[in-house]
C-alpha cells in the first residue's frame, strides 16, 4: 500500500513538474511576429498580463516567477516579439533592453479628450512637454471648417482619431496630429458622409454626439441605441440629459450626481440646455460614431450604468428609470 502511494506520488509529481515546465513553451510555433510595448513604470504584472492578452505567452503566473526566480529587471522600450518564443526568451530580450531602434508606437484610446492625450505623451515623454496641446488647442485651418462644416473657434477636439500609431522616435506633435487627422478621414468613409449629408447634419454634429455616446456606454449595441434615445430627445426638443457631460464639466465621473451637479452653469450642461453641447467632449472611437450615424429605434427613453459590472439598463418610462437608479445605484 505505501509503495503503490509513493509511486502515484511520483506521477503526481512527475505531471506537475511536466506542466509547470510546459508553461515555458512557445504559445504557437507558427505565429507572427509583433511589436510589443513595454512604457515607463510598468509592474512586472502588468507586462505580463499585457504579453497574456497578446497571446505571447501561455501563463501569467509562470512569467513572474521566472522574471522573480531570474531576479532580472525588464526594461521599457519597443520590441519585436512573436509567439514562437518561450517565456525565458521573452524576459531575455525584455531584460536585455533589445528594443526597436527608430520607431515607436503609442495608443491613444477611445475617448480620451486633448488634456489626456497631451498628458499620456508628456508622461511618456513622446513629444516636448504639453506642445500636443498647444497645437491641438488651436482653431482649425479653413479648409477642415469648410470640409467638416466646424465653426470657426472650433479646435481639433472630437477629430483625433483614436488608434494605435507607429510612429518615428524623433516625431513632433505636429506629425502626430496629422497623422490622427489622415486616420480620421481614412475611417469617415464617403458612405458616411453622404448619410449625414442625406439627415441634413453637419460632421461636427455627428462627431459631437458621438463624443457623448462614447463616454456614455460601452458596446456597439448599446452606443445605436443611445445614439437613438438622444436623437429623439433633440426632435422632442427634451434636454440629453448627458451624464458625460457633467463628468466633463466637474472632472470626474460618479456612478449618480447630485441636483446640484444637474444646476451648474456652464454650456456645456446638457440637463440645464437642450441640444448638443457647444463642442465634443472627448475623441470618439469608429463604433461611437457609427451609432451617432445609424441609430436604432427603440421605445427606450431612459438608461443607466450598472457600475458593478457596466451593463446598460434600459427603461421605457420614468417609472422604470426610477426603480432601475434605486436598485443599481445605491
Amino acid at each position: 500500500m505505501i509503495k503503490k502511494t509513493i509511486i502515484i506520488a511520483l506521477i503526481v509529481l512527475a505531471a506537475g513538474f511536466l506542466f509547470w515546465n510546459n508553461l515555458n513553451s512557445p504559445v504557437d510555433q507558427n505565429g507572427q511576429e509583433q511589436i510589443f510595448v513595454v512604457s515607463q513604470g510598468e509592474t512586472v504584472s502588468q507586462i505580463a498580463e499585457n504579453l497574456r492578452t497578446n497571446n505571447l505567452i501561455s501563463s501569467v503566473v509562470y512569467f513572474k516567477y521566472e522574471v522573480w526566480r531570474s531576479r532580472l529587471n525588464l526594461k521599457a522600450g519597443e520590441y519585436a516579439i512573436g509567439p514562437k518564443l518561450s517565456a525565458r526568451e521573452i524576459i531575455k530580450i525584455l531584460s536585455q533592453g533589445q528594443a526597436l531602434s527608430r520607431e515607436k508606437t503609442i495608443r491613444i484610446i477611445e475617448g480620451w479628450n486633448l488634456n489626456d492625450i497631451n498628458n499620456y505623451l508628456n508622461k511618456n515623454k513622446i513629444v516636448a512637454m504639453d506642445s500636443f496641446l498647444s497645437l491641438a488647442n488651436r482653431p482649425v485651418s479653413q479648409e477642415w471648417r469648410s470640409s467638416y462644416g466646424l465653426p470657426d473657434n472650433a479646435d481639433l477636439e472630437g477629430f483625433l482619431f483614436p488608434d494605435t500609431y507607429r510612429i518615428d522616435k524623433e516625431a513632433t506633435a505636429a506629425d502626430i496630429i496629422k497623422k490622427m487627422l489622415d486616420n480620421f478621414q481614412k475611417k469617415l468613409t464617403p458612405a458616411m458622409a453622404e448619410e449625414i449629408k442625406r439627415q441634413n447634419k453637419s460632421v461636427y454634429e455627428i462627431i459631437t454626439m458621438a463624443s457623448l455616446i462614447e463616454k456614455e456606454v460601452r458596446t456597439p449595441e448599446d452606443m445605436k441605441i443611445v445614439s437613438g434615445i438622444f436623437w429623439q430627445r433633440i426632435e422632442n426638443r427634451q434636454g440629453l440629459e448627458s451624464c458625460a457631460t457633467l463628468a466633463y464639466i466637474l472632472g470626474v465621473n460618479k456612478p449618480q450626481y447630485s441636483v446640484a451637479d444637474t444646476k451648474i452653469d456652464s454650456p456645456y450642461n446638457t440637463y440645464k440646455h437642450r441640444g448638443l453641447p457647444p463642442s465634443p467632449i472627448a475623441n470618439p472611437g469608429l463604433n461611437a460614431i457609427t451609432a451617432a450615424i445609424y441609430p436604432k429605434e427603440t421605445d427606450y427613453n431612459y438608461f443607466l450604468s450598472d457600475p458593478a459590472t457596466g451593463q446598460t439598463i434600459f427603461s421605457r418610462t420614468l417609472g422604470e428609470h426610477n426603480l432601475n437608479k434605486a436598485k443599481y445605484l445605491k
